[in-house]
């Protein structure tokens, strides 16, 4: 269906891990990519009739099909399996007794419904790791309830300090708690993994989105109980931190500039040509030019006004002032620094052709992980996974799919 990229023999961290993907959408799958970027062989196991509903997902849809599955079911490979039926469970029982992860995002409860709650498969498989990310966790109150991405946002806090301070709560723009709540979880089953080293035994991976999304809430709970102080949304602003916000250009761009150390100011007031500023009792501190924010974000935006994004960022990085243009994918994809670090891979694809995508992150230097594949077709390695690790015949595999369970 397609060809690897990077291919180059390199051997990948996690190339002897097998991982077990039962979840659909974003939350349990983006935990199994990020997996898979380092060589894990991730089986991914989808309703034979319509697969991951991210298939479907997107904005853009050429050729009706989701430009999002390419990326997030990257490296994986697609087994269809009905989990609703004994023949199916009775599959995912033989996939996991020689697997080391499984990864589900169902709701609390749906695998012990279906006879495969941890402790049945740990009957199988004692060193399995079973990764399992929902909105509220496994436990308490709001566990049983349905918990998609957005609620998890707005119940961790990220939501109420998005946005202007005159509008009402804004959204980030991409799926961050289902991708915090996967991220979180990728790092808790490589902390079991870990821990299986020692012991031998396999745990329970508990990543709830709202709590991910807490988790990255800085000093916020303490702000309030201990200061009195309610963090809210203040729109492009550091509160009392400036400047540090985005400033328009003479060409209609936006650039972001990060100037607020002392000696870093210093240096913008000399590349403004008003060196003055620096020792203004206004501007001269910290404290001084966070309370003055309001009129130093207007003196600096009628500077840069005056000067086109290109000139502007050449003029700031010559005077070592921290600034960046505000990038859009069309700036990505024409960046000297991404293409220098190849931050984004092209991968083909069998419909679209050569496909732009994000690299795999972090970077490592002895073993790196690389993108080798798009996301599948459905079901394209069912047969390949059935005959050669759990040893069916044609017939056995016919039988199953003639019975609707493949």
């Amino acid at each position: 269906m397609t060809t690897d990229v990077h291919t180059d023999g390199t051997p990948m961290p996690l190339e002897d891990l097998r991982v077990i993907e039962l979840g659909q959408l974003l939350a349990g799958p983006f935990c199994g990519q990020l997996l898979g970027d380092f060589g894990a062989d991730v089986i991914k196991v989808e309703d034979p009739g319509r697969g991951d509903p991210m298939r479907q997902w997107g904005r853009e849809k050429p050729h009706g099909k989701s430009l999002w599955w390419p990326v997030v079911a990257r490296n994986k490979r697609s087994v269809t399996c009905d989990l609703r039926t004994e023949a199916g469970q009775d599959l995912v029982r033989r996939l996991v007794a020689d697997a080391d992860i499984l990864i589900e995002n169902f709701r609390p409860g749906t695998l012990e419904r279906w006879g495969l709650a941890p402790e049945d498969l740990w009957t199988v498989n004692p060193r399995l790791i079973v990764t399992r990310v929902t909105g509220f966790g496994q436990t308490g109150p709001y566990a049983p309830r349905p918990g998609y991405g957005s609620i998890g946002e707005a119940m961790g806090g990220i939501r109420h300090v998005i946005g202007d301070p005159d509008k009402p709560p804004a959204r980030a723009g991409i799926s961050l708690g289902d991708s915090l709540a996967a991220t979180f979880a990728c790092l808790g089953t490589l902390v079991a993994l870990h821990h299986r080293h020692t012991t031998g035994r396999g745990q329970v991976v508990d990543s709830a989105i709202y709590e991910a999304v807490l988790a990255l809430m800085e000093s916020l709970l303490p702000e309030w109980e201990v200061a009195g102080y309610q963090r809210e949304r203040t729109g492009s602003v550091l509160p009392n931190v400036a400047p540090s916000n985005a400033y328009p250009t003479r060409d209609g761009e936006m650039v972001l500039v990060a100037a607020n150390q002392d000696t870093v100011f210093t240096r913008l007031a000399k590349v403004m040509d008003q060196p003055e500023l620096a020792t203004d009792d206004r501007f001269a501190t910290h404290s001084a030019r966070g309370a003055n924010a309001a009129l130093l974000d207007d003196m600096i935006a009628e500077w840069t006004s005056t000067i086109d994004a290109d000139d502007l960022l050449r003029r700031l990085a010559d005077g070592a002032v921290p600034a960046g243009r505000i990038f859009r994918a069309k700036d990505m994809l024409a960046d000297p620094h991404f293409a220098a670090r190849e931050a984004v891979v092209r991968v083909a694809h069998p419909e679209f052709g050569d496909i732009p995508m994000q690299n795999v992150a972090p970077r490592l230097t002895a073993s790196p992980g690389r993108v080798r594949r798009p996301g599948p077709a459905l079901g394209e390695h069912t047969d390949e996974v059935l005959r050669n690790l759990l040893g069916m015949d044609d017939a056995a595999i016919a039988t199953l799919r003639d019975d609707g369970v493949i």
